[in-house]
């Protein structure tokens, strides 16, 4: 069993960031056909393809329901296979390294320092220590081929 393609045809040229949403849709079902996935999980993701087929609203809408089915699937992959985009824990780890890091140690340096205006001082070096530690589970993603050969641009 093959991952149905995308008929958006009728919603290429009506804006640049949609033909880059479809494009970039286009590119992970390819990069899915290209890899093992079980039929089950097919099965799920052409039904989310059917569904956007069978679509008939207007651009706008369209462009919410795509990324949305987007987002779905790449859920639905990285759960059960876990494959993801590139630079996805790069991504998701900065957030987190600002939070988990990066506050703290703001709030350490202020109360060093006597000055609590210094607290966002630390939010950047939590931001570093995350992306750090993302870009390294990506490179061993990438190593063992759990990595999907497209990147996400929001």
């Amino acid at each position: 069993m093959e991952i149905r393609s995308l008929n958006a045809d009728k919603f290429k040229g009506k804006s640049d960031k949609l033909d880059l949403k479809i494009d970039t849709f286009q590119i992970i079902v390819a990069e899915l056909n290209n890899k093992e996935v079980p039929d089950t999980i097919k099965s799920q993701i052409n039904a989310e393809i059917d569904s956007l087929n069978a679509s008939t609203s207007e651009a706008k809408p369209f462009k919410k329901q795509l990324y949305k089915t987007q987002t779905k699937i790449l859920a639905l992959v990285k759960k059960e296979l876990k494959l993801v985009p590139i630079n996805h824990y790069r991504s998701v780890w900065m957030a987190i390294g600002m939070a988990v890091f990066g506050v703290p140690i703001g709030v350490g340096y202020g109360t060093a320092i006597g000055n609590m205006g210094l607290l966002a001082i630390g939010i950047p070096i939590g931001m570093v220590i995350g992306m750090a530690v993302g870009a390294g589970m990506d490179k061993k993603a990438k190593q063992e081929g759990k990595q999907l050969n497209v990147e996400i641009k929001l």
